[in-house]
C-alpha cells in the first residue's frame, strides 16, 4: 500500500541552514522512498495568522518555492503546491469548525500560550487573540484531511495538531459517515486518520550564539547568503577562550554540531580529531566556511536561477494546484452531499412536478475499498451500474482517471475480452452485469457532458 506523508512549509522568513539540515533535506530524502506519496505545500494561509506585512508575506512564498526546488524537490515526483491556490482546504475547514469542538480548541498550546501571556501582566486573558489563531489548529487539519494523509513529519512541539486533526477527524467521521457511504457508494470513513512521524534523527542545529538557530533568536545563519556574507556570519560564530594548541571539546560545540551537519563522516572524523589536537578557533571556522560553502553553492545558484523566474515558479506551482485538486475535489464533493448540501438531483420533497427519470443524468461516484484501493463507477439515472472502475493506489490516479472518462470516453472507449473496458488502449473496468456494451458508456458520458454543458 502506498503510504501518503504531507509536508507543510510555513512562508514567513528566509530559510537558514538549521531549516535545511532540520527539515528540508530530510523531507526531500524520504520523498524519494518506495512507495510514498509526497505532498509538500507552501502554509501560506498559516503565515497570515503570523506576519500582517504582506511585502514580507509575499517575498517568503517566493524564497521558500525556490529554497525547496533549488534544494532538489522534484515537482513531477510529489505534488507542490500552494495552500491558497486549493479552494477545497477552506471549504473543509469549516465542515470541520461546525463540529470541532470549542473546549478542544481552548487547549490548544499556541492560544493557551496567549492567554496565559495576558493575565500575566493583567490583560483581558484574550487580548490580541484573533480568530484565526484560535482556529489554527482547525485550519491544520483541513490541510491534513483534504488529503487523506497517512502520516505527517513534524517536531515534538507539533504533536498536539495532530492529535487535534485526528479528533475532529473521527468526529466528522462518527456524524456523517453513514451519509457520505449513502451519498458516494464508499466504504469505510470518509476521512482518514492522520498518525505522527516523528524523525528521532532529525539534526536541530546551533545558531551563532549557541542557542538553536531560530529567527526569535537572531541568530541565523542564512541558507543561500552570498559566500562573503556567509563567511561573516560563521566567523561571528560564538567560542570560547581557548587558544591555539589548546585541546577542545567537541560535545556542546555548536562550531562543531554545525561542521557535523554538512560534513562526510571522514571529515568529521578529522575534524574531531583536531579539536583534540588544539586546532584554533579561526581555522576551524575557516573549515566550517569551506565545508558549508561547497554544500550550498550548487543549490545557490539554482536558487538565483529561479528567484530571477517567479513566472516558472508560478507554472509549477499551478500544476502541482492541478494535482492536489485531482484528490481534494472529489473528496469535497463527496463531504459536501454528506453533510446535505450536494445538488438537487433528488429532492426528498419536489416543488413542482418530478423530473422524468430520462432527463435526470449519469452520475461517475468515487470511493475507496476496504483494501485501501480507490475506485470509481459509472451509474445511470436510476442507480444501475454501468461500469466498474478498477481499483488504483492513490485518489489522485482516480481523479485524473475519472476526468480522462468524461474528456476522452466518448471517443475512445472500447471493448476488451471478458467484458472489459479499455480508454485508448489501457484498460479501466469491466461492464455492468446487465450493460451490453460500450455504446451504453459512450451514451451516458454524452448525456453527462451536455448536462454539464
Amino acid at each position: 500500500m502506498t503510504v501518503r506523508v504531507l509536508t507543510g512549509i510555513t512562508t514567513t522568513g528566509t530559510p537558514h541552514l538549521g531549516n535545511y539540515a532540520g527539515a528540508i533535506r530530510p523531507a526531500i530524502a524520504a520523498s524519494r522512498a518506495p512507495g510514498v506519496e509526497s505532498f509538500f505545500f507552501l502554509a501560506d494561509y498559516h503565515a497570515l495568522i503570523k506576519a500582517d506585512d504582506p511585502q514580507r508575506v509575499a517575498r517568503s512564498r517566493l524564497e521558500i518555492a525556490a529554497t525547496w526546488l533549488a534544494c532538489g524537490l522534484d515537482p513531477h515526483k510529489v505534488t507542490f503546491y500552494r495552500q491558497s491556490d486549493i479552494v477545497e482546504i477552506p471549504q473543509l475547514t469549516w465542515l470541520l469548525t461546525c463540529v470541532a469542538a470549542k473546549g478542544l480548541l481552548n487547549r490548544a498550546h499556541a492560544y493557551k500560550a496567549a492567554v496565559d501571556r495576558n493575565r500575566e501582566v493583567g490583560e483581558d486573558p484574550d487580548f490580541g487573540v484573533t480568530a484565526g489563531l484560535y482556529m489554527y489548529p482547525v485550519l491544520m487539519a483541513a490541510d491534513i484531511l483534504a488529503f487523506g494523509a497517512h502520516k505527517v513529519p513534524v517536531g515534538r512541539d507539533q504533536i498536539q495538531h495532530i492529535e487535534m486533526a485526528r479528533d475532529i477527524g473521527q468526529r466528522f467521521n462518527h456524524l456523517y459517515g453513514d451519509a457520505w457511504r449513502a451519498a458516494t457508494g464508499g466504504q469505510g470513513e470518509p476521512l482518514v486518520l492522520p498518525e505522527v512521524q516523528i524523525d528521532e534523527n532529525v539534526a536541530t542545529l546551533p545558531g551563532l550564539d549557541g542557542r538553536k538557530m531560530s529567527k526569535s533568536y537572531d541568530n541565523t545563519i542564512a541558507l543561500f547568503a552570498s559566500p562573503a556574507e556567509l563567511k561573516k556570519q560563521v566567523m561571528s560564530i560564538v567560542t570560547d577562550s581557548r587558544a591555539p594548541g589548546e585541546p577542545k571539546d567537541t560535545e556542546g560545540s555548536a562550531l562543531f554540531q554545525l561542521y557535523q551537519a554538512f560534513a562526510t563522516a571522514q571529515q568529521a572524523q578529522e575534524m574531531r580529531h583536531a579539536f583534540a589536537d588544539g586546532i584554533g578557533w579561526g581555522d576551524a571556522k575557516q573549515r566550517l566556511f569551506a565545508v558549508v560553502d561547497e554544500t550550498v553553492a550548487p543549490m545557490r545558484e539554482r536558487y538565483a536561477q529561479l528567484i530571477a523566474r517567479p513566472a516558472h515558479l508560478e507554472d509549477i506551482l499551478l500544476d502541482g494546484a492541478r494535482k492536489a485538486r485531482d484528490v481534494t475535489t472529489p473528496l469535497l464533493d463527496g463531504l459536501q452531499r454528506a453533510v446535505g448540501l450536494g445538488p438537487f438531483i433528488a429532492p426528498a420533497v419536489p416543488a413542482g412536478p418530478v423530473q422524468p427519470a430520462s432527463a435526470r443524468l449519469p452520475q461517475i461516484k468515487q470511493y475507496r475499498e476496504a483494501d485501501g484501493r480507490f475506485h470509481f463507477k459509472l451509474v445511470d439515472a436510476e442507480g444501475r451500474l454501468l461500469l466498474q472502475g478498477d481499483g488504483v493506489e492513490s485518489p489522485r490516479q482516480a481523479g485524473q482517471l475519472i476526468a480522462r472518462l468524461k474528456r476522452e470516453g466518448a471517443d475512445a472507449l472500447h471493448a476488451l475480452e471478458q467484458r472489459a473496458v479499455g480508454l485508448a488502449g489501457e484498460r479501466i473496468g469491466v461492464l455492468g452485469e446487465d450493460v451490453a456494451g460500450v455504446d451504453v458508456l459512450v451514451d451516458a458520458l454524452r448525456a453527462m457532458a451536455e448536462g454539464a454543458g
